[in-house]
């Protein structure tokens, strides 16, 4: 009796995951996981977890989300530098933590470096 339920369950799984949403409802739900907070790349993995394939569709993730794009390599090098500058300042003995804030810090340079002279 236990096993009928289970396989019931995923048989209805399975239909939900089979339905391909139509153009419009997809750009919809990559908005609403933007505005959650995700990067492009983690879009398209929760995309992809929940049986939607995005190249099964016209545009591009970057392109839905238009001037709300931020470069994952950018947000990603942003996030680190925040999380060390923090912890530098709570802990200025930690002279380990102020060379890698140098370091980090240079890296977000080259990243918008390179992402101005890709973008020209």
């Amino acid at each position: 009796m236990i096993k009928k339920k289970t396989e019931e369950n995923n048989s209805e799984e399975a239909v939900e995951a089979k339905k391909k949403l139509s153009q419009a409802e997809y750009e919809k739900e990559v908005i609403k996981l933007a505005d959650s907070g995700l990067t492009s790349e983690k879009i398209g993995e929760t995309l992809r977890k929940k049986g939607i394939h995005p190249k099964e569709y016209n545009k591009k993730i970057s392109q839905i989300l238009g001037n709300k794009y931020i470069n994952p390599d950018l947000k990603n090098v942003e996030t680190k530098l925040s999380k060390i500058q923090k912890h530098a300042e709570k802990n200025p003995q930690d002279k380990r933590a102020k060379r890698e804030k140098d370091r980090v810090f240079s890296q977000l340079r080259k990243v918008k470096l390179y992402l101005e002279k890709k973008s020209k």
